[in-house]
Parts: structure tokens; sequence; C-alpha cells
């Protein structure tokens, strides 16, 4: 029998399997902090289930919305995420699935030291003395075969086919109650799991749309459908124009082995959910109003045929995160992350269980953090991983597999490989090693991935030597806030434990009352020289923000354009003997961190930054602002 795969050897510093919430953020980060990355890709765009193919918006340690408050709680995801959620805001005002695609398509393409490979799909892998050596990858569709050669590999699959195909230990299903002492877990172990789904969107027209379903499809009776709400139009965060996230089911099998099982029984609940609201008798919930046309008028746009999976293998770490460790929230030594989604349950049977609540969502108390321990393999000294496959319980995963979680723990896990490969070290061997963690988390600082409690400590950061005055400031924003060393607040209620909390708006805020513009002045006793500036502006990290075809979500957040408490136009300038010497100067902005490489580095004893416009706000916000003589670089103090 013929082989038509043609065969690549190929090397890298960092190889990350999964391109989804996790792995880009991961792929990224590890590139950027200075490694040779490759991130391949199983299917044709990235994202996962963010993607167009499965349509879910993106959650995480806010709780939708659940912990925000203004200049107080504020939440939302820092870091890669920030950046993508800001770049497709903006970009994708229309809310196109496919836009987001590309955002993340783009960010990769971009990044001179990664090497994207689409339809690529981890196949195989070689460990030799307790280590992965290469991994096969296979695009079938123009039967090619890699071995991709690397120091570091990262498991972002979701599955975790590149980790089980190198041996490393995981576990399935639900513990039981003694294993870990957990209060939610129940009597006995089993091998059951969450679900999967499959969302549509519909748009209404102006006419009548008939749907006449095809004859496979399940048919619900309005008693099954009791506790799931499906006849909402526009006024919930999922109503006929974003389909039904509990359209779950497959929990009790094997969501990987019977994925197509799952994936057509999904499909005939679908259709047949949308055929009972279409068709339903005239008294159903769908029709609340006569004079609405109830559904009549609405008609399906689109549907996936991938099942967005949330649950398969979860690997055994260096630690098991678990339900008790996202109550106490304790500090830890080796975190890269945090968390703050509920503990979210639910029935592993979904719809075949129509007396139970399709989600039971129990609040934790503050955000938590993610060790490395839980991202670094027990077994084999090279994996790590991130995303739903990370080290936990069944009930520590279900708050940590949001997919906003997972990119900020893709970040961290990336930044850790990165500092592996440069030092010459193992993963395993990082958690326990401060100095390792300390140069870590101060890299994720510095690239504003928000850490619990820790503060920016970088030494030749020569804003924190400088005199901070501004020509006006308001009584919780004075100027000096942007050298607080962190970048948000967190004291309010549902934040951080109150000993881990640093209270205070973290922030410099303009007076109204004196207008636009408004400068901040950092000065130094003697002459310093100065080639890069960072600027973190506010981008209202209190409000939820994530591309959604709900229209309910949406109107929660401000789409389609920059966040108004964002500095829009702005310009450095430095002192010189002829006065004040602009050296750079930005319209438009809308990022939320900017860095700036002067053209030709500057001896200076003064640098202002001047914010003539925001995005809508009557004043000027600046969260930190960094300096440095040259453009640092990663881990360049451990």
């Amino acid at each position: 029998m013929s082989n038509l795969m043609s065969e690549h050897d190929l090397n890298c510093d960092v190889l990350v399997a999964g391109g989804g919430s996790a792995g880009v953020p991961a792929a990224l980060a590890a590139a950027r902090s200075g490694v040779r990355v490759i991130l391949c890709q199983d299917r044709p765009v990235l994202g996962g289930n963010a993607s167009s193919e499965v349509r879910m918006h993106i959650v995480g340690a806010d709780g939708s919305g659940y912990r925000g408050e203004a200049l107080a709680t504020e939440t939302r995801e820092g870091g890669i995420i920030e950046q993508i959620r800001l770049d497709n805001c903006v970009a994708n005002g229309q809310r196109s699935a496919s836009m987001m695609d590309l955002t993340l398509y783009d960010l990769c393409r971009a990044e001179n030291n990664l090497t994207l490979m689409l339809n690529t799909a981890i196949v195989g892998a070689k460990v030799e003395n307790g280590a992965i050596t290469e991994a096969t990858a296979e695009r079938q569709a123009t039967e090619d075969r890699f071995r991709i050669r690397a120091k570091v590999f990262i498991d972002c699959t979701g599955d975790g086919r590149l980790g089980a195909e190198a041996g490393a230990l995981f576990r399935e299903g639900r513990e039981s109650k003694t294993e870990f002492d957990e209060p939610l877990a129940q009597a006995a172990p089993d091998r059951q799991r969450l679900g999967s789904s499959l969302l549509f969107t519909a748009r209404k027209h102006d006419k009548p749309m008939p749907f006449q379903a095809p004859s496979w499809v399940r048919r619900f009776t309005e008693d099954e459908l009791t506790l799931r709400t499906h006849a909402t139009e526009g006024k919930t965060d999922f109503g006929f124009e974003y389909g039904y996230w509990w359209l779950e089911w497959g929990g009790h099998l094997d969501t990987i082995k019977d994925n197509e099982t799952i994936r057509d029984h999904l499909l005939a609940a679908m259709l047949g959910a949308w055929d009972h609201v279409k068709n339903g008798p005239p008294d159903s919930p769908a029709y609340p109003d006569p004079d609405s046309h109830g559904a009549s008028h609405w008609a399906l746009d689109w549907f996936g045929f991938l099942p967005g999976k949330r649950e398969s293998r979860r690997f055994v770490g260096l630690h098991t995160l678990t339900e008790n460790d996202l109550r106490e929230a304790k500090q830890l030594d080796d975190a890269i992350a945090y968390g703050g989604w509920p503990i979210d349950t639910h029935p592993p049977r979904g719809i075949d269980a129509p007396d139970e609540r399709p989600a039971v969502q129990h609040k934790l108390p503050y955000l938590y953090d993610v060790p490395l321990r839980a991202c670094v393999s027990a077994n084999l000294s090279n994996l790590m991983f991130a995303g739903r496959n990370l080290s936990a319980t069944h009930l520590g995963f279900a708050s940590t597999r949001v997919m906003a979680t997972c990119a900020v723990v893709g970040e961290g896990v990336g930044t850790a490989a990165a500092y592996a490969v440069l030092k010459n070290c193992l993963p395993t061997d990082l958690p326990a090693d401060a100095a390792a963690m300390q140069a870590i988390q101060q890299r994720l600082l510095q690239q504003d991935a928000y850490l619990i409690n820790r503060l920016n400590e970088d030494p030749t950061d020569l804003a924190r030597s400088a005199t901070i005055t501004a020509n006006s400031e308001q009584p919780d924003g004075p100027a000096a806030n942007v050298v607080s060393g962190q970048t948000r607040a967190v004291h309010g209620p549902r934040g951080a434990r109150a000993e881990h909390a640093r209270a205070g708006t973290h922030r410099w805020m303009s007076d109204p009352a004196a207008g636009l513009p408004a400068w901040l002045e950092l000065r130094w006793d003697e002459p310093q020289t100065v080639g890069w500036v960072q600027l973190i502006f506010d981008t209202g990290m209190h409000r939820v923000l994530a591309l959604s075809q709900s229209d309910g979500f949406t109107a929660r957040m401000q789409w389609g354009r920059a966040q108004a408490e964002t500095v829009r136009d702005y310009r450095i300038e430095v002192e010189t003997e002829k006065g004040w010497q602009m050296v750079e100067s930005i319209e438009g902005n809308y990022q939320r961190r900017r860095e700036h490489r002067l053209a030709e580095p500057v001896t200076t004893q003064a640098l202002r930054i001047t914010a003539l416009a925001t995005n809508g706000l009557d004043h000027a916000r600046i969260c930190e602002m960094r300096v440095h003589a040259a453009t640092p670089t990663a881990f360049q103090h451990s």
C-alpha cells in the first residue's frame, strides 16, 4: 500500500498543540518572550469554542458582569486576551464570527517568532528519559506528516491529545467526596462529565418564515423544557438570535470516542428545539404577544456541526486544583493566572434530564490563584498544559474551564515555557524555584496580566524613581498612582480577599473641571536615558466585553467602538534645553497596553504624557507608566 504522506522535520523551542482560547495566548506569550514557537491547530480556524465553528462567547472571572463595580472590582482578564477583545470590539462592530477568526489569525501571522500550522493535528509523540523529544503531526489535506522537535511541549488541545500520546497521567469523570474532601463532590466516583452543545443563530425578518424540520429531529414537549428558557427575543443572554447553551448532551458517554454520536444527537435536538419554538401550539411561550408574531418571523441563520465540548481528559499535574483551593483563595507562590467563574456544574445527560436544572452555579466569594503546578505534568518533565485539560478535579475544572480563564492560564504557561527554554531548565523545576517564579510573574505583570497581590518590582523601571506630578488630579486618582505597582482596583465586593487586595483606584484621573488636555509628568533628580515607554490605560474592566451573537449580552457592553474611559489621542514629550520636545504622537488609540520604542534614546530629566482626548470620558485616566533606557527583554533580571 503506497504512502502519499510527505515527511518533514521541524525544530522549535516550544510546540503548542491546540489553537483555542488557551493555545493562542500561550503561543503568543512564548514567542513574544523571545523563543521560537510552532502552533499546531487541527481545525481550519483558531479560537476553539470561540471560533466561527462553535460561536460561544468568551466569559471569565468577572462572572459575565457579576463581580464588576467601577473603580472597585475590575476582574475582566488583562494581557493578551484583553488585546484580542479590544481589537475585535473595534474592528468587528457587525459581530461577525469570522472576524474573530481573523483577529486571532492576524495576531499569530504577525508574530515573528511564531509559525502557525492550521489543519494540522498531533497524532503521536516520542518520549525518552521521562521527557518528550518530538511530536508527530499530520495535515491530511496536503498529505504532509511533520516530526516536530522542541524543548518544551504545551498541550492546549482540550482533549489532551499530545499528552495522552506521550503517556502523561490524566483523569476523567467526577471524583468522590473522600478523595479530595470537596463539599460539593458526590459519594462515589464515576466517569461522567459535562456534555457538549451545539449553538445556532437566527434572524428576524419582515415576513413569516416557515420551518419544516427533517423527519429525524427530536420532538420536545413543553414540559420537557420547563427549566430551560427557550422563548425569548433578545431579552436574555441566550434568545432566538443566539441559540440555547442548554442544548447539551453526552456527558454520560465518552466525549472523545463518542463525539460523532454526540454531534448527531445534538443536531437532532437543536433542530427539534427550533421546530418546537417555530411550530409549537399557539399557547406555547414562543408566542407571548400576538402583535410580536412570536417566533413566526424568525429564521435560522447558522447552526454548528462541531460540538462545543466542555470536558474530557484532565491531566495530573504537580498539583490538582480542587474546590477547596478555589473557595479558600489562598495566595500561591507559583501563581501564573487567576480565576473567578462560579463552580458551574451541569447534569451529564443534559437535555435527557429535564427535571434537573441545566446548570447549577456555586458562586465563589473571591478571585483565586491558578498555580503553575497545576499546569506541569506529574510524570513528563517538559510537558505543560493550559485550558480545560489542566490539572483539576471535576469541581475545580467546573470554574477554570471557561475561555477567558483558559486564556490567562495559557499566557502564564507560555511565559513560563519561554523562561524554561531561555534558562535551560525543566518546567517541573519552575514552581519550587522562587527566583524563577519571581521572573515569570514580573514578566506577566509587564504584559498587563493581572496577578493577585503581585506588584511591579522591576528595578530598572525608571518611572518608579521619578517624582510624579500632574496639571490636575482627583482625590481618588492622584498622579502617583501610575507607579502603585498594580493596574486595577480589586478591593471592592467579590474582588480579591481583603488581605490580598490593595485598596485604591490604582490610576491617575485628571480633574474633569480642568478639562483636556491633561498632562502627567515624571521628573528625575539626575538626567536619565529614555528609550522605551509603556502606558496602561483604563478600558473599563468592570464591564463585560466579548464578541457575542446575543443581543441581550451585547447590550451590556460598549461594543463596536473604543471603551469610553480609554485615552484616544496623546503625545509623549521629553524636556530638553530648548523646552519640551515631542517624541511620540498617537491618535485613535483604543488599546489598554501601549508600548513605545523611541526612534532614538534621549537623555532627559523629565518626561510628560499629555492626554488630548478620550473615547468619551470627560477626563484622562492612566493606570500605569513604565520607562526604560531600552526595550526590556524577557526575564532580563533573573
